[in-house]
């Protein structure tokens, strides 16, 4: 392991541990006033009358006609409005907000509005489409011809549902308004995307906004798009009031109104010659919700990955993203990926029982390696370590051996199995974004005193980036990590150096840090202050990514995943316990071990949770039914007692020190391996995701 990867004490530790970091909740009330949105309660309808009652003194209700700028909030197609219009898409979507000095008068107030609608019909199955938002097709080889010489011709469907971010700290920002500018500040993932958004809704220059980020409790993506709402809703408040305003939302509220990861239908065909998978042809139905928010990368990524790991020369793919009367959806950890690698590695598992053949050796047999074509016609450029990582999960977890063992008639009321899932995780922004659209920025910022400041807008959401892009700067400019500060991100201060998304920041930006390094370190003046700056540049050997085409390179280089889930089911109940859950993650070189390897049993413990108990739905007004974490259950550690996470490390080059993204990659591959680990304790053929208690028992009783 390279020095580098020695773990040091986080930034944020002690003022985590200690209480004294201070979140946008903790900042004092005096002079801020409290908001709270009205949301709609019809899942379509028009707004006929809104009735309010008498409004106290200090109380304000703002809504659509208050937005001195544009009323739409800038993400990708700009469609969401800040304020409702003349209609509502889903129930949530906020009407007005009710801002002023007592929290609970704002709510009495709330609690009196009238709004009288035209309820108009919605439509609340994503089969049920009439409006696509994104639609893309792409493909290589000859599909027909490979289905016409096939030997077997295989096709099914899966379906995954929502999944919850399930954040610690809930949605919240504060707005003020000074001097002729707005300042937002709270919890967030991307202060250049809410700066964005703010700018275009008030109507003003850029450098009349300010975005500072506030210690934020966790995204997973649900702190990607939705800030960028709520910062136009507060800042216009903030304007018509006079004063800050600061909405902090309930848990209820959060989990009600805010994105989820979008459910899928999947439909795959495939065909198999002399063992090989020639083709395939592969449909992926994405439910957006009611408007586009952060659909399109969503599903750009869910197809690009729809085939696996595996070298599949005659490919067709269609992908869309349709819009239904529901819950916008968004980001969330591995964003369309987990969708896809579910469906494709289940699909594997089934062709190969079909066939009569052993599911990783056909999987193997199958797999890509260094010098294939990738989906998209790019190129696997670097070395593709799933042998290494498949030897090295088989011996951790017995899998081969325990996989012979559950084979064997299981007649007693507890039945085991054990499944595993091989994928990958396209490190950084998919195709040409990093080059075209984000075009990072880095600064590094020397004191007089010798003091070194990261100037970088990427947000420590839990993951361990101030400590990580401390470690490279202290390390190129050998000095100790306290002389390297790296404070949370202000646009005032910092250059957009791109969104704290697609496991980007630290192979990207974290490279940025140690180039510029070296040349403050070659260029030291004892005594002076000095900024050294440092751009992005596309690496040389990259294919050009044409996104209308879906050609060439989606991304520079992979991470990779191996992982293998055992179970027990109690025939009895229909409960089950994961007895192991083991996995090699790949994420080139580990900047700090501890850091990386928490974020692998994390993402592990999501997977998991998507896999098996996170089962949320709608009621059939539209209205997302388990709002609270005692009708929608997460896994912790008591679920899963015997978790194994091991790195394996394939260098990347042009990352720091070898380093690739890691944080989307320990959930894309769970489902996979879980629901073969199902099928095999229960005999069955499973095609969704989650299968819960209740899939469990419905499928004894009709087994019996």
């Amino acid at each position: 392991m390279e020095g580098i990867s020695k773990s040091v004490t986080k930034k944020d530790h002690y003022p985590k541990i200690s209480g004294s970091a201070m979140y946008v909740a903790d900042y004092p009330q005096e002079g801020v006033l409290y908001g709270k949105l009205l949301h709609s309660t019809k899942a379509k309808a028009k707004i006929l009358n809104v009735i309010l009652p008498e409004l106290p003194e200090g109380y304000y209700v703002v809504d659509k006609n208050d937005v001195p700028g544009e009323n739409r909030v800038h993400i990708v197609m700009d469609d969401t409005p800040v304020f409702a219009e003349d209609t509502v898409e889903y129930i949530g979507d906020p009407i007005l907000m009710v801002v002023g000095p007592c929290e609970k008068e704002v709510k009495r107030i709330l609690k009196e509005i009238q709004v009288e609608y035209q309820e108009l019909t919605p439509i609340l199955n994503m089969r049920d489409y009439d409006t696509v938002f994104f639609d893309y097709n792409y493909g290589k080889g000859d599909v027909e011809k490979a289905f016409q010489e096939a030997d077997e011709v295989f096709q099914e469907e899966f379906e995954t549902g929502y999944q919850e971010q399930a954040y610690l700290e809930p949605q919240g920002l504060m707005a003020q308004y000074h001097d002729g500018k707005i300042t937002v500040q709270g919890s967030m993932q991307c202060p250049y995307y809410v700066h964005g958004a703010v700018a275009k809704a008030l109507g003003l220059e850029a450098s009349k906004v300010q975005i500072k980020m506030d210690v934020t409790g966790g995204g997973f993506g649900g702190k990607e798009d939705f800030p960028s709402i709520l910062a136009c809703q507060v800042a216009v408040a903030a304007i018509k009031a006079g004063k800050p305003v600061r909405v902090i939302f309930d848990r209820r509220e959060d989990m009600e109104c805010t994105s989820k990861r979008h459910p899928s239908i999947c439909t795959y065909k495939a065909a198999v010659k002399d063992g090989k998978v020639t083709a395939m042809d592969i449909d992926v139905l994405f439910n957006g919700g009611a408007y586009t928010t952060l659909s399109a990368v969503v599903l750009q990524r869910g197809i690009i990955c729809a085939n696996g790991v595996y070298n599949v020369e005659n490919l067709k793919v269609r992908g869309r993203a349709v819009k239904t009367n529901t819950v916008p959806n968004g980001a969330y950890r591995g964003f369309g990926a987990p969708q896809t690698f579910f469906s494709v590695e289940t699909l594997m598992n089934h062709m190969a029982e079909k066939l009569g053949k052993d599911p990783l050796e056909f999987k193997i047999n199958n797999m890509v390696k260094q010098g294939d074509s990738t989906s998209t016609g790019g190129r696997y450029h670097f070395p593709v370590p799933l042998p290494e990582m498949i030897e090295e999960v088989d011996k951790a977890a017995d899998y081969r051996n325990k996989r012979e063992l559950y084979k064997k008639e299981q007649t007693g009321r507890y039945r085991r199995g054990i499944g595993m899932s091989l994928y990958f995780h396209g490190a950084g922004f998919t195709g040409s974004g990093e080059r075209d659209i984000i075009k990072a920025v880095l600064k590094l910022h020397k004191y007089p005193d010798g003091r070194v400041e990261v100037l970088a807008s990427n947000a420590d959401i839990g993951q361990g980036l101030r400590t990580t892009f401390a470690k490279i700067a202290a390390n190129e400019l050998n000095i100790p990590i306290d002389r390297v500060i790296v404070e949370n991100p202000d646009t005032d201060r910092v250059p957009d150096s791109g969104p704290t998304v697609a496991s980007r920041s630290l192979m990207t930006v974290g490279e940025l840090i140690r180039r510029a390094a070296i040349k403050l370190r070659e260029n030291w003046v004892e005594g002076e202050d000095q900024i050294v700056e440092e751009h992005f540049k596309e690496p040389d050997f990259v294919i050009p990514f044409y996104l209308d085409k879906f050609q060439g390179d989606a991304y520079p280089t992979y991470a990779w995943g191996v992982v293998a889930v055992e179970v027990e089911v109690d025939t009895l109940t229909g409960m089950n316990k994961v007895l192991g859950a083991t996995g090699s993650f790949d994420v080139g070189t580990p900047i700090d071990y501890n850091i990386v390897v928490g974020q692998m049993e994390g993402g592990f413990m999501q997977g998991l949770g998507y896999s098996s108990m996170e089962h949320m739905s709608t009621d059939g007004r539209g209205r997302i039914r388990n709002n609270s974490y005692s009708d929608y259950v997460i896994p912790t550690a008591v679920d899963v007692p015997n978790l194994k996470a091991m790195l394996h490390v394939e260098k990347y080059p042009l990352g720091p020190y070898g380093a690739k993204g890691a944080g989307e990659l320990p959930l894309v591959g769970i489902p996979g391996a879980y629901i073969q680990a199902m099928e095999q304790a229960l005999r069955g053929k499973f095609n969704n995701t989650p299968f819960t208690m209740e899939h469990t028992m419905n499928y004894l009783r009709r087994n019996k």
